[in-house]
């Protein structure tokens, strides 16, 4: 079977990729900041060397280039922040946490756009924090700081993140290009100027001194960052909505399984049960535009 004449294998491929970035974070020993740099500069690099060779131009408006830096600062407190979640409550719960950004989207589209969300969605937000409490606990003060932390550092995320999307949205208005590919390797570029910069003003170095952690870089940058980005974006305008919808789902679920099978993340049937509502509630809150990647990490 052929990816590149298969939308929908792209699509799920694409899905598997993005959710193994926490685990390349999880592996490599660089701080959070450094790891976040190399995601977007190799995979920024990577983008940039396509658009070379697919002769592509930038031309980009004034008026973009300002969104663009926006977006670029979004996406800069996205990775900052969930680096940080992924090392203190593990790959599965904080890349979960941070596709609460489709609620974080509902509610940008009632506060912003004055759109009327649907009932499910409303419906969808409740019950994602119900399942959120059957794996945390209800007991928030007795658990460790780093951990409450890191839930915090995850939401935070998400609203980091829906930042970026209505960013990269912005940009893309009025443009003839079929997929955003300009918009992220520019985007790219700059959150990697960002978070080295902050990665030096934090005192820590950029130096990769371990082979294993330039392979796991390299995989970051491009397997997940790039290729599973391409892969998502070139397959969503051919396949349908429920196609879209699952693989947003399927990013968090398998995140979930790295992390038990990788990482040996206890699980017991009431976090699975947690888990498992928190999936259903971010499928239902994301339905009306799920064809959009919102999800796509």
């Amino acid at each position: 079977m052929r990816i590149a004449g298969n939308p929908t294998l792209r699509l799920f491929i694409g899905a598997a990729l993005i959710s193994l970035s926490p685990v390349w974070v999880k592996l490599v020993s660089v701080s959070p900041t450094s790891s976040g740099f190399y995601r977007v500069l190799i995979g920024g690099a990577a983008l940039v060397a396509y658009l070379v060779f697919s002769r592509q131009r930038l031309q980009l408006s004034k008026r973009t280039w300002q969104i663009l830096m926006l977006a670029a600062c979004f996406f800069t407190l996205d990775l900052w922040f969930w680096h940080r979640s992924i090392n203190y409550v593990g790959p599965g719960l904080s890349t979960l946490l941070a596709n609460f950004q489709v609620f974080i989207m509902t509610a940008a589209g009632v506060l912003i756009f004055r759109q009327t969300p649907r009932p499910v969605q409303l419906f969808a937000i409740p019950l994602a924090f119900f399942g959120l409490a059957l794996i945390v606990g209800l007991d928030w003060q007795g658990l460790p700081p780093d951990y409450r932390l890191g839930v915090v550092f995850g939401l935070l995320t998400a609203v980091s993140y829906a930042g970026y999307l209505l960013s990269l949205r912005r940009s893309r208005q009025g443009s003839r290009h079929r997929l955003p590919t300009r918009e992220v390797a520019v985007i790219s570029v700059l959150t990697a100027v960002s978070l080295g910069i902050t990665a030096i003003l934090e005192g820590e170095t950029l130096a990769i001194t371990r082979a294993d952690d330039a392979l796991w870089l390299l995989c970051y940058g491009i397997f997940s960052h790039c290729l599973g980005w391409m892969f998502i974006a070139s397959s969503l305008p051919h396949v349908t909505t429920t196609e879209a919808g699952i693989a947003l789902l399927l990013q968090p679920a398998l995140s979930f399984v790295w992390d038990v099978l990788f990482f040996a993340r206890p699980m017991t049937l009431v976090e699975l049960m947690g888990a498992a509502i928190v999936l259903v509630a971010i499928y239902l809150g994301s339905r009306p535009a799920s064809k959009q990647a919102q999800g796509a990490r």
